[in-house]
């Protein structure tokens, strides 16, 4: 490490907020490309975060990059309203396209939590209803109204006060199909009768898969239950697909893997590709319910963000991005079975497209080990590899390498991962 980087550094604890600064791992790098990040300490790092998946199309892609310098040699900032620009009326037409169903408007803003609190607005404006149904282990961001629906971890509500918000519990792993859709039921039913009357609630929000609650797949049943539930009682219902958007279960979105259409949908994350971009989705008629001053931004929908949007779509179709991510998703799960034979250390591996979750357990009781999966990922960053963590223990190793991932650097990542396996074990 250089002087200055050294330097600059030690004064981080000083310059930024814990809450910003003390994440895992903390890896000082100076240059990021395709499926690498390259360290200060000149060592080549295969990311398999994809920047916790926003970079879909590959760390610093060209195409992307050249979309970024052409928009800037025209606008940097485009108040939309106030003015309009070509970026951001092609990327509603694109976007358009390749949404489920018939979402097809879009407000957009600058990052995930944002989208989120625009689609709980959204909601409660067109219903006029104060309530909204969460599942619990779901992760919806960090400002007030996205923080009082996630559950992910209570940490992350201390020391706030949250109210009108009501759980249900998520699919539960292991449950066969017929028991978790009779589980939500129930669960619907005792909501209903004892918390809060249905007719009072706006919306229910959920993960399609959870992220941050560690990489949980639910049967498409259980989805389409939720749905039928929502249609029932007159509840709109909203996708978090911030993290499994842009091709990263295999199809466009999640709600196209499991066959279910909300009312509105949240993105953002591999929208731009980096650059921050997010958008609330509803169809026109509900959209239009929305009035000029319900809701506004200053920065939302950048010409940058959005020409940057526009590349990174046209990657994913190019390059055939998601039947690669189908592909190479089914050979890291095959090839992680492999390793879950040899290494009682693995318990479950869970994986949709390139959203995988890697259980790391004790090998005696087996039950979850956040701090084996801590220690682990820090022996596989050593090697080479970086990870990140999910689930309420961080017991869960994240797997969301870029879509352009190759089975060699599936190979690569795993041999890096199963040599921090050993090492942890001597």
């Amino acid at each position: 490490m250089s002087s200055d980087w050294k330097e600059l550094s030690e004064k981080m604890s000083l310059r930024l907020a814990p809450s910003m600064a003390k994440d895992h791992p903390n890896l000082p790098v100076v240059k990021e490309e395709g499926c690498y990040y390259f360290g200060v300490d000149g060592k080549k790092y295969l990311d398999f975060t994809s920047g916790i998946a926003v970079t879909n199309v590959g760390h610093r892609h060209p195409k992307v990059v050249a979309a970024i310098k052409d928009a800037a040699d025209y606008l940097t900032h485009g108040p939309i309203g106030v003015i309009q620009f070509e970026s951001i009326l092609k990327l509603a037409d694109e976007l358009a396209e390749i949404m489920p169903g018939d979402l097809d408007c879009f407000f957009f803003g600058n990052s995930g939590t944002e989208a989120i609190e625009g689609a709980l607005k959204l909601a409660r404006h067109v219903t006029e209803k104060p309530f909204v149904v969460s599942f619990i282990g779901g992760f919806h961001g960090r400002t007030l109204g996205s923080m009082a629906i996630s559950t992910s971890k209570s940490k992350y509500r201390s020391h706030q006060h949250v109210s009108g918000t009501y759980q249900l519990p998520y699919y539960q792993v292991g449950d066969t199909e017929e028991v978790a859709i009779q589980k939500l039921n129930d669960a619907a039913a005792q909501l209903f009768a004892h918390q809060v009357l249905p007719n009072e609630v706006a919306c229910m929000i959920l993960e399609p898969v959870l992220g941050e609650g560690g990489y949980v797949i639910p049967p498409k049943a259980w989805l389409k239950r939720v749905r039928e539930i929502c249609d029932e009682h007159g509840i709109l219902l909203i996708f978090d697909e911030v993290q499994t958007g842009f091709g990263r279960t295999g199809e466009w979105f999640a709600a196209q893997t499991f066959d279910v259409v909300p009312d509105i949908m949240a993105i953002a994350k591999g929208i731009a590709s980096g650059i921050p971009l997010s958008a609330t989705v509803a169809n026109h008629k509900l959209m239009q319910q929305w009035p000029l001053g319900a809701h506004a931004t200053t920065f939302g929908g950048t010409p940058i963000g959005c020409a940057a949007a526009l590349a990174t779509i046209e990657v994913i179709k190019e390059e055939q991005l998601l039947a690669n991510t189908k592909k190479v998703g089914a050979y890291a799960y095959h090839q992680l079975q492999a390793l879950q034979n040899k290494y009682q250390r693995l318990g479950q591996v869970r994986q949709v497209g390139l959203m995988i979750g890697i259980e790391i357990v004790d090998p005696t009781t087996k039950k979850p080990d956040g701090k084996a999966a801590m220690e682990i990922l820090d022996l596989a960053l050593a090697e080479g590899v970086l990870f990140y963590f999910s689930g309420k223990q961080g017991e869960v190793i994240r797997m969301i390498p870029p879509l352009t991932v190759t089975e060699e650097q599936i190979d690569e990542g795993l041999t890096k991962l199963e040599k921090a396996l050993q090492a942890y074990d001597v």
